[in-house]
């Protein structure tokens, strides 16, 4: 096996020219990241590259839940619902510092126009029975029937006139990017994998046999040959493009679906639990889910056939989630953030609505070594990644010192060890720092000892200080501003505008560490200034002004 290693870039390309390794892994969303975990940690010799940067796809984009999916069970996908559930389970145990439990309302309405009618809560009361049952159990929390009243004390923008009572029952909420930079640490730091970003697959090479002997990559505007026995195709919505290098065509599997978050002011809406509102005459729901103080509305679910990258958040989606939320009259002009993401589904024959189709997940292995993973959801991600090793190390053909089953089950993630410690600090930066790096927050802690003036905010408004920022760059693999401010910390989903105003200030301090000249410092705060604009005309919406996040 591997020993420790570090979590470092330059050593990371390094190792990918000089190392062989047993199995190369292309993604480094959750999924990617997963499967790195959990083969470094069998003994499997393991690289993972990432085109763009951890999470930079769907694994930073999701609705930030750990559940199972009440809707899971309305179409009868029980045997996943409890695998999810049991994944939840797991990952409260493995990561604590962020994965934390969430109580979530689901409103009954009556009257005219009720979405869900009372007649029909009976059926919705079995459903909830059936999940405390496949997992609500576990975490000593049954669901709970709660009358109008204590609805509307929950959330009290809620129609009060068509509010009948409530299910309170519970899941928990993850802050996604952080999860999926986790795994990769764990990855390279407990087990020795070298984890990259910045670095991108351009073709496989094979064997006179036709297995796969290694890897062409582009880094830094070069060409890395690296040598690997088999491949995991973990890139998600672009894993077509990954077979196509080793099939020879695109053989069309995914069905991308579109799902958009919106961002407001938590007075807005002000909800203490995450709220499930039913969408009117679409059979749907949105969450609605509190985040500091703001509070985020998602997720749509449409079929997507434009460009892969950077996917937009339109008018028309943003115009849905409001409609579902008129009864609080939010307008264009709350929304203070938006994200857009993809969810890589796999095609089937059928031809319905893409919120249809199958969360499960598949693992295709081809002859030559490529094995890939696609489908799933974040909260299986360990499954499918332990799923994904099985058949790697099936082609792998070999037993000697490999472990042959998973072992991340009860594998404790980066920051799990000391997070409890830290997080009963009455200190409310202590506690905000070890809700997002756990035990590791130490180390953050020691920047700000070192210079006082790095405990001031990063971004006006939200929680965020200077030192996460030389933090990212030093021991994360930050490469840019946008990797700060969308990904290492949430600046850019909560706060838009403000993360922009935020950007020069954000450059001049990871520029240092990264080795920037002034210019290079500039063209990264801008690019970012750029991309916070272009989102916001694309959904054309109006700049938030600063002091709406400062009012009291």
């Amino acid at each position: 096996m591997i020993g420790p290693g570090w979590f470092d870039r330059a050593e990371g390309i390094r190792r990918l020219a000089d190392d062989p390794f047993d199995v190369l892994v292309v993604g480094g969303g959750i999924t990617g990241v997963g499967v790195a975990l959990d083969a470094a940690s069998r003994g499997l010799r393991t690289a993972l590259v990432e085109r763009d940067d951890f999470a930079s796809g769907t694994s930073s984009k999701s609705s930030k839940l750990a559940h199972g999916g009440l809707r899971y069970l309305q179409q009868g996908e029980i045997r996943l619902v409890y695998q999810a559930l049991h994944e939840r389970q797991r990952l409260r145990r493995n990561a604590p510092h962020l994965v934390k439990l969430l109580p979530f309302l689901l409103p009954v309405f009556s009257g005219k126009g009720g979405v869900i009618p009372k007649k029909l809560s009976r059926a919705l009361g079995m459903s909830m029975w059936m999940y405390d049952l496949t997992g609500g159990v576990r975490i000593g929390k049954l669901h709970e029937r709660i009358s109008a009243e204590e609805t509307l004390a929950h959330m009290p923008t809620l129609p009060a006139d068509k509010v009948a009572s409530s299910y309170l029952y519970y899941d928990a909420t993850v802050d996604d990017a952080r999860l999926t930079l986790t795994v990769a640490r764990t990855a390279a730091i407990e087990f020795g994998a070298v984890a990259v970003n910045g670095v991108a697959l351009v073709g496989v090479n094979k064997d006179g046999r036709g297995r796969i002997e290694s890897a062409t990559m582009s880094a830094d505007g070069r060409e890395i040959t690296v040598r690997c026995r088999a491949v995991v195709n973990a890139a998600g919505v672009w894993s077509d493009e990954v077979r196509e290098l080793d099939e020879g065509r695109d053989p069309d599997s995914i069905r991308p679906a579109k799902g958009i978050h919106i961002t407001v002011p938590w007075d807005k809406v002000r909800n203490d639990v995450a709220v499930v509102v039913p969408v009117p005459k679409d059979k749907r729901a949105v969450f609605v889910v509190p985040w500091g103080d703001l509070t985020y509305i998602g997720t749509t679910d449409t079929d997507y056939d434009g460009p892969l990258d950077d996917p937009e958040v339109t008018p028309d989606d943003v115009r849905y989630l409001l409609d579902a939320m008129r009864f609080t009259g939010i307008t264009e002009a709350d929304v203070v953030g938006t994200w857009a993401g993809l969810r890589p589904l796999v095609k089937s024959g059928a031809t319905g609505k893409t919120a249809d189709l199958s969360r499960r997940h598949k693992v295709t292995p081809s002859e030559s070594g490529v094995v890939t993973i696609t489908g799933g959801k974040l909260t299986t991600y360990r499954e499918m990644a332990a799923d994904t090793v099985d058949a790697v190390i099936e082609h792998l053909g070999r037993t000697d010192g490999i472990a042959r089953r998973s072992r991340t089950k009860k594998l404790r993630l980066r920051g799990a060890e000391g997070y409890e410690a830290l997080a009963a600090d009455a200190e409310p930066l202590v506690a905000h720092l070890a809700d997002r790096y756990g035990g590791e927050a130490a180390t953050v802690l020691a920047l700000v000892e070192a210079d006082r003036s790095l405990a001031e905010p990063l971004v006006a408004g939200l929680p965020y200080v200077r030192a996460e920022a030389v933090y990212a760059a030093r021991y994360e693999m930050a490469r840019s501003v946008d990797d700060v401010l969308s990904r290492r910390t949430r600046a850019r989903l909560l706060a838009r505008d403000a993360s922009a105003a935020a950007a020069d200030d954000v450059a001049a301090l990871i520029a240092p560490i990264l080795g920037w000249t002034p210019g290079e410092a500039a063209d990264s705060a801008e690019a970012y200034r750029h991309a916070v604009a272009e989102e916001r005309s694309a959904a054309k919406l109006p700049e938030t002004p600063i002091e709406a996040l400062l009012q009291p």
